[in-house]
């Protein structure tokens, strides 16, 4: 809220300057001395919004996108509001300030939440700003979210113990502090800040709502994980029905993720960054050309949506007749399933080497946006000799467009296992939204500076 705060006063005074220089707009009165006694006001309508909207609630801080869609929302009431004040009291408010206010005002909060976000991170993987916490549940799943609680450590949750009804406590990748039945005990020893509660919590339906009362006064949130997986938050919709707490769940989006709002704003943006791209596009086609004399652009046949062949563009980045040599490569494989990838691939060039560290080579591939073979979030375009070694479930990454950048490039590319590039294409499909793809694009641009995971 503080951050929000000091966000708003310094962009309604950039605004201010902003309409002030614009001779353009021709003559205004005295914007500052129509503005200023408002802000207050203002800052306080707009973190009302803000906070009506849901942006200042503790559990979507950190994760997901419905923090950013809150302060969306929340700003996008407080515009309205403002112009409908300003209409009703007849209020000389300059239009072009209220122009420049909401358009410098609501990217900035968006961008500053994104970097407290990341600041959080970066302290939960050094060990700062952690939740200790007590998991109850069988033995499968307190050991799945433990590894997945130690690989994604900006989450910033430490399991500390364990209670379950399994008799086999030596299968537990963390200590047993006893039963269920034990958690008021387990949770004033172990001092935790919060306690997650699985499958094998409970016997019976009502004994869990026993478990939150004998809770009820000690300082540490309680948390359900249901069994159920790579569903995000915006399909799920709880409700009660004569006491018993019902998810509905939303049908997967893979449908609305080929067609309307994502086809028009891939073609439209996909044009404008060629056009803003071109000079960066010729010196690398001319880099590419000087290398060997070969070819610029590499062509090479891919499998689209709904299994669709296309020929996917690329900026050559190895030798001529790469496809051939790599016969005699397949015991260096570095890659993953299906896939075929090498740290230190010979075939390619000084040139190429550049170009894929920032992924300039991918470039091209605009140019399928623009045609419709691809978009420019989603999974990664498969070859049809990997997609031929598909398990039944995997062949679902095809119900979608591929994509130039997607879930799998932001969270570490040629790094990632197959089981969890499937995992994370998968979930893309099924939980399509246009704010996650305007989230995947903001996070490309850092993850192609870091260049992790590319080569």
């Amino acid at each position: 809220m503080v951050n929000d705060t000091w966000v708003i006063i310094l962009t309604s005074q950039v605004a201010i300057q902003l309409r002030t220089r614009m001779p353009i707009l021709g003559g205004a009165p005295d914007v500052a001395a129509l503005v200023n006694p408002l802000v207050a006001a203002i800052v306080v309508g707009w973190l009302f919004m803000i906070h009506l909207a849901g942006g200042y609630r503790h559990q979507h801080v950190g994760a997901g996108t419905t923090e950013y869609r809150a302060v969306v929302r929340g700003s996008l009431m407080t515009a309205g509001l403002l112009a409908a004040s300003a209409y009703l009291f007849q209020y000389p408010l300059s239009r072009a300030f209220y122009f420049l206010f909401f358009v410098v005002g609501i990217p900035a909060l968006v961008g500053t939440r994104y970097l407290v976000r990341k600041t959080l991170h970066w302290m939960r993987r050094h060990g700062y700003l952690r939740v200790p916490m007590l998991i109850v549940g069988d033995r499968v799943h307190v050991n799945e979210l433990n590894r997945v609680m130690r690989r994604e450590r900006w989450v910033g949750y430490d399991l500390v113990g364990a209670l379950t009804y399994d008799r086999d406590e030596g299968a537990f990748d963390v200590p047993v502090m006893g039963t269920p039945d034990d958690v008021v005990l387990a949770t004033r020893q172990s001092r935790v800040d919060a306690v997650v509660f699985t499958e094998g919590s409970f016997r019976r339906p009502h004994h869990f709502n026993q478990l939150a009362r004998e809770l009820e006064q000690e300082d540490a949130q309680l948390i359900v994980i249901p069994s159920l997986t790579e569903i995000a938050s915006e399909r799920v919709n709880l409700h009660a029905v004569a006491g018993v707490p019902l998810l509905r769940i939303a049908k997967p989006q893979a449908e609305r993720a080929g067609r309307g709002l994502k086809r028009v704003f891939d073609l439209s943006a996909s044009v404008v960054l060629l056009l803003l791209l071109s000079p960066i596009l010729l010196l690398t086609a001319i880099a590419v050309k000087a290398g060997d004399g070969g070819p610029i652009l590499f062509r090479q046949p891919r499998v689209g949506r709904r299994g669709q062949p296309f020929n996917c563009l690329k900026f050559r980045s190895m030798v001529v007749g790469a496809d051939e040599v790599q016969e005699s490569l397949p015991a260096e494989n570095d890659g993953a399933g299906p896939l075929f990838k090498m740290k230190n691939d010979p075939r390619v060039t000084t040139v190429g080497r550049f170009i894929r560290r920032y992924s300039i080579d991918e470039l091209p591939q605009l140019w399928n946006v623009v045609r419709g073979d691809m978009s420019l979030v989603g999974p990664r375009p498969a070859l049809q000799r990997e997609v031929d070694q598909y398990k039944a479930h995997v062949v679902r990454r095809l119900d979608v467009r591929p994509g130039i950048t997607g879930l799998w490039q932001v969270s570490g590319r040629s790094n990632l296992s197959w089981d969890d590039t499937v995992r994370l294409d998968l979930y893309y499909v099924d939980n399509w939204s246009f704010v996650q793809d305007l989230a995947i694009l903001g996070k490309t641009v850092s993850a192609v500076f870091r260049s992790d995971g590319a080569y």
